[in-house]
């Protein structure tokens, strides 16, 4: 049986990979590793100097926990097998392992705006990952890049990804979003705030500025704050407590069904903000709202890992075949190739 390695990473992308995977398992041997490097970038993750990223901290733990709760195979920077495919979640560091192989990537939801820095590391060819994920999809290192709607499918043309290279499928988490309106959530009509981790990835907050806007957004209603998974917890609780003292805090849970019952949703750049434009809740955010409403992820009924699935079988049937996306040759939306 052929072998397809998925390159998992923060707690969103395993799962993504995980129902993916689960539509493949008659096909090939499905494997799984939490995200990895090579070179200074592994010597600083094992250091710990990276547990803000998908190297390490909590999103390690939490993808480690989701692959043993579910009992799928593990194998540890795709180092025990000879792989037919690999399927990831980001581009942004491309392993050495696997360079040489078919590969499938699949975009995980919003991209970062373009900073100066996006500019800089393609005028200087720096490593991409300086540059969060608005480098996504710029390193040509795959042979589909699985995008979350045709909007994004335009966003990431104009910044230079080959059209014949990527295939509009949706993507998994975010294309049937209508579904958060059902959750055990306990909390209704509340102001849901879902913070960025900007600090942490080097970049500017006045956090208390942006708290005590959302104290007057909220007025009288109920406030509540869902941290980032990548967010120094300690001191945002902190901040949190200091300038909006009767808010409520949550540093786990699904941010989709707080924000499905919530009457008013604060972002500041997060992928959060789609599950809030789709379900027409009251919306502000530090984005362009116009903007997300084009790129937001094709709603499809939850059938977008059977259409990626479905295109990695292609490729796995096929060793020697060049599998064009559904926006190759033409800027006009196609049907996705059929499964032989």
């Amino acid at each position: 049986m052929k072998k397809v390695l998925f390159i998992c990473g923060s707690l969103n992308q395993t799962t993504q990979m995980h129902q993916i995977a689960a539509h493949l398992k008659e096909e090939a041997g499905c494997y799984f590793t939490p995200y990895y490097a090579d070179g200074i970038e592994d010597f600083a993750a094992r250091m710990g100097w990276l547990d803000f990223t998908v190297l390490g901290g909590r999103h390690r733990r939490e993808t480690d926990s989701y692959l043993a709760q579910n009992r799928l195979k593990v194998d540890l920077r795709g180092e025990g097998h000879s792989y037919d495919l690999v399927v990831t979640c980001s581009d942004l560091v491309i392993q050495k392992n696997i360079r040489k192989k078919r590969i499938v990537l699949i975009q995980e939801g919003i991209t970062e705006p373009e900073s100066f820095m996006f500019h800089l590391v393609k005028w200087l060819k720096l490593p991409r990952y300086l540059a969060n994920t608005s480098t996504n999809g710029l390193s040509n290192a795959y042979d589909l890049f699985c995008v979350a709607s045709e909007g994004y499918a335009e966003h990431f043309i104009r910044k230079g990804v080959r059209p014949e290279k990527i295939a509009v499928t949706g993507i998994p988490n975010f294309d049937y979003m209508d579904s958060f309106r059902h959750n055990p959530f306990p909390y209704h009509d509340h102001v849901l705030v879902a913070t960025t981790p900007f600090r942490e990835t080097f970049r500017y907050d006045d956090r208390a500025a942006f708290i005590q806007r959302c104290v007057e957004i909220a007025g009288e209603r109920t406030l509540i704050f869902k941290l980032h998974p990548m967010e120094n917890a300690r001191r945002a609780i902190r901040e949190i407590s200091t300038h909006a003292s009767d808010a409520m805090i949550f540093t786990h849970g699904n941010v989709s069904h707080m924000i499905a019952n919530a009457s008013v949703v604060i972002t500041q750049q997060s992928t959060s903000t789609f599950v809030a434009v789709a379900l027409g809740k009251e919306t502000y955010s530090n984005l362009n709202l116009n903007q997300l409403k084009k790129l937001m992820p094709a709603q499809n009924g939850g059938t977008s890992a059977g259409q990626i699935a479905r295109l990695c079988a292609r490729l796995l049937s096929a060793p020697e075949l060049r599998l064009e996306g559904s926006r190759a040759k033409t800027r006009r939306p196609q049907a996705l190739p059929e499964r032989p």
